[in-house]
């Protein structure tokens, strides 16, 4: 049985009347490409903002590497090993590659700023483009020293919300790549709506709708379910 980096138990958010997260259970499995799907409105995003720190449950509980990090904020998940890459890019863009890189290990007081720029660039082939400013790089190569910035922190967990949004089809190969190279080292979480992509490159799948989970399984399973394909996949 694969080991549980993170699970959430009754996981709910409620805002005001409306519940964004109902009761959520859900498992992480360390060293796997795990997915999230699910409508616009689904609660995907207010999932994954509790599971980060950046809102707190209205109730439920959440446990990283065994340990209770419910109440813990956005900031001290990071330095236990979590990052987040947002949904829309967040580099500087007068800032090189590099320098972005750099300035995001900086969040961890993070002895050998340079190797460490470097290597995380390397690692999502950036090295020759580590020099250049970044607003100058090509949409897909931003994303990139996005995922970059993430892996300089050295996350046990990577949660990459809609990475591919925007990318032509030769980026979006680029960065599968680029994922699976990653694995089992790091743990990826991912938030997207490119299911040619989802099916591909996902080990599991969780599909949430109107705030709880649907259903969760491997690709195959999940193309197979009648309550996705009412719910999402148009099947």
């Amino acid at each position: 049985m694969a080991a549980v980096i993170l699970e959430a138990r009754g996981l709910t958010k409620r805002f005001g009347g409306l519940t964004a997260v109902d009761g959520v259970d859900f498992d992480l499995n360390r060293g796997e490409i795990h997915a999230l799907i699910g409508p616009n409105g689904a609660g995907k995003t207010t999932f994954v903002s509790l599971l980060c720190g950046r809102i707190e449950p209205t109730s439920g509980t959440i446990r990283f590497e065994s340990r209770d990090i419910t109440g813990m904020p956005a900031h001290a998940r990071v330095r236990l090993g979590i990052a987040y890459t947002f949904q829309i890019t967040s580099i500087f863009p007068r800032l090189t590659a590099f320098g972005n890189v750099e300035l995001a290990a900086q969040r961890l007081g993070a002895a050998e700023l340079a190797q460490r720029t470097e290597a995380a660039l390397e690692r999502v082939g950036l090295g020759p483009e580590a020099r250049d400013r970044a607003g100058d790089l090509s949409y897909g190569h931003q994303r990139l020293v996005e995922i970059a910035m993430g892996l300089a922190l050295e996350p046990r967990l990577l949660i990459l919300d809609e990475p591919t949004q925007g990318l032509a089809n030769a980026e979006i190969e680029r960065f599968k790549d680029v994922v699976r190279a990653l694995v089992p080292e790091t743990t990826i979480l991912l938030i997207e709506h490119n299911m040619d992509l989802v099916m591909s490159l996902a080990e599991r799948i969780t599909v949430l709708n109107f705030g709880a989970k649907l259903a969760e399984g491997t690709p195959d399973e999940i193309r197979a379910n009648p309550a996705v394909q009412a719910a999402y996949l148009g099947g």
